[in-house]
């Protein structure tokens, strides 16, 4: 009988000690984390430390390249998805200040901007400030296609991606080129044997897997977590084009074998219904793009 009233008496002892635990447990989760989260609200927001940080990285990125009157815009697709669902608020208050890092502060490896190559002048300087910021940066090169059919020149290279790095956060700017269709194109992004492949994880990035080719986009100016930036005007849009946006290349040299062999039809008639063949064409692509239908070239001489 004695050895029951033990085995009792323990039993009740650890079932007390379970329950005031339980009750610890309880009164730590919703008074102290409370009050605590009320505390951390006050500084900088309710976002962590390395939220904090794409944000920081991000605004230091858009004071450089403002100091040498670069115009980027922002192209990075993430951000651009939750900007599109609040386009219309950010529209109507360009100005108006930001409760909290919403946007920016978004999880993410990289925040992507694009840069027209011809909107600055490859100037050294910025690198060299870049650097006094902290920041590490690499630029991938790689052979211009617009020069491949010029056999005397289609060695040239040109800047196609820009990386930037401060902290854990990363700037991935994109080079855009406009090309003779009136468009805008990017090269990929192909590491040299000599380059740090671990520099950035690169496979993460949403540009440089293949060549892209977009519309020139209307931008527009926005404030986003009180930082002015410029944004595609229509977001969605731009992220719907993403989607089709690979780029084949024209092979250049077949087709000059081929016009050896097959010289193009210069007679008045054919020159005329080649122009005429052109204008339906554009106007196509107009009434299709207002409607915003996609469509593409599926077959046929227009094609080849």
């Amino acid at each position: 009988m004695q050895k029951v009233s033990k085995t009792v008496v323990l039993a009740l002892l650890s079932l007390s000690s379970l329950v005031f635990l339980l009750f610890q447990l309880y009164y730590y989760k919703s008074y102290l984390s409370q009050k605590n989260g009320a505390i951390f609200s006050k500084v900088g927001g309710s976002q962590s430390g390395s939220d904090r940080t794409r944000w920081h990285v991000v605004r230091m990125f858009l004071g450089l390249i403002s100091s040498h009157n670069i115009p980027v815009y922002l192209i990075d697709p993430l951000i651009l998805g939750l900007v599109d669902k609040d386009i219309e608020q950010i529209r109507s208050s360009p100005d108006g200040p930001s409760p909290d890092c919403k946007y920016f502060c978004a999880k993410r490896d990289f925040t992507t901007f694009a840069l027209l190559d011809k909107a600055w002048k490859h100037e050294g300087g910025i690198f060299k400030a870049a650097e006094r910021m902290g920041f590490q940066w690499l630029k991938i090169l790689n052979k211009d296609p617009r020069l491949d059919g010029m056999d005397d020149l289609s060695g040239i290279e040109i800047p196609l991606h820009y990386i930037f790095k401060l902290a854990s956060h990363a700037i991935h700017l994109v080079i855009f080129y406009e090309r003779s269709g009136n468009y805008l194109w990017h090269g990929s992004l192909r590491l040299k044997q000599h380059m740090d492949r671990k520099f950035v994880p690169f496979r993460k990035l949403h540009f440089g897997h293949y060549p892209g080719a977009y519309e020139k986009p209307e931008l527009l100016l926005v404030s986003i977590d009180d930082l002015k930036v410029q944004i595609p005007k229509n977001p969605s849009r731009f992220l719907e084009e993403m989607s089709r946006s690979r780029f084949l290349e024209c092979r250049y040299r077949e087709a000059r074998a081929f016009f050896q062999l097959h010289p193009d039809d210069a007679s008045l008639a054919a020159v005329e219904f080649r122009k005429k063949a052109k204008s339906l064409l554009h106007l196509a692509a107009r009434t299709l793009n207002n409607l915003g239908v996609q469509f593409w070239l599926s077959s046929g001489t227009c094609l080849g």
